[in-house]
């Protein structure tokens, strides 16, 4: 995951680059490093290097990489014709490469030629099972399809082997919830938590998770791990601050009558509310109205 740090310099060379203050390369460099996604500006920040004959040729060997972080950006952005151009490119320098032939699969993907992007996807599969790239492809061509339950049955294949893939066990889970599958996707939470217990996002995603499948046990398992986002993120998670709230009244709610006591829950519940309050005054004043009556049907108070 990017750090704040690297998500400022990142967001200052892009400034800098787009009010024609130089250092295109500096960003297209630190945009492949940090491995985020900002097509629209690697695909117009990158041409300028490559239709600069004097800039391209500057860049040494690295002008390869250059073809290819364009290429990968317009097919981001379905700018078909550019993604041919510097894929062709690439084909002649290196003909016989793997990585180049990738990258045509993914060009037939974005033409939506699916029968024949499988096709060379399976043909790069036989002679490199374990080809991580090629098999991530595979799993985006299914969800391209609309082939929700054949993209969650590949990606299972591939968390056999690459079991500390974060991104793949969270998008598992994403395609779970998308199905309303939620206890399969409690088990991927669970394995994200417990390989990188400090990202607040994943709490946050398995106490939504547990709250919606609902019952006692999940809404009080909920309410800790919405109160361990809180902490994690410096209590300035608003959507774990009214899941506290949330989960709190619904407890309140199949516990009434019952002999069972929630020493911290009102104490915690009044803490939250105290806290959305202050953040509603300071960012949505106008909205403070709307919150004490959403509070008041929870029976919260600060």
């Amino acid at each position: 995951m990017v750090s704040k740090a690297e998500e400022a310099e990142l967001n200052r060379l892009e400034t800098q680059v787009d009010n024609g203050g130089g250092g295109a390369w500096e960003y297209l460099s630190l945009v492949r490093k940090l491995k985020v996604r900002r097509s629209h500006k690697v695909l117009n920040h990158g041409l300028s290097i490559l239709n600069d004959s004097r800039k391209r040729s500057g860049l040494g060997q690295e002008e390869w990489t250059l073809y290819e972080q364009v290429a990968i950006a317009a097919l981001d952005c379905q700018a078909l014709d550019v993604a041919k151009d510097c894929i062709k490119v690439l084909q002649k320098k290196f003909p016989q490469s793997n990585r180049v032939g990738r990258l045509e699969a993914m060009l037939l993907e974005a033409k939506e030629l699916w029968a024949e992007a499988e096709k060379a996807y399976a043909s790069f599969l036989e002679e490199n099972p374990c080809d991580q790239i090629v098999l991530k492809r595979r799993v985006a061509l299914a969800k391209s399809q609309g082939n929700i339950a054949v993209a969650i049955e590949w990606l299972n294949k591939y968390l056999e082997t690459f079991m500390a893939d974060h991104d793949a066990w969270r998008e598992l889970a994403e395609l779970y919830v998308s199905l309303q599958m939620y206890k399969q996707a409690v088990f991927c939470y669970e394995e994200l938590i417990l390989s990188q217990p400090t990202v607040p996002l994943y709490h946050l995603a398995y106490a939504d998770v547990l709250y919606t499948l609902g019952g006692l046990e999940n809404l009080q398992t909920a309410k800790k791990y919405y109160a361990s986002t809180i902490d994690l993120s410096g209590g300035k998670n608003t959507r774990a601050l009214f899941g506290v709230c949330l989960c709190s009244s619904a407890i309140a709610q199949l516990t009434r009558g019952r002999n069972r006591e929630d020493k911290e829950g009102p104490e915690l519940q009044s803490l939250a509310a105290t806290a959305l309050e202050k953040d509603y005054k300071q960012r949505a004043p106008h909205k403070l109205s709307l919150l004490s009556s959403v509070m008041k049907g929870l029976k919260v108070s600060p």
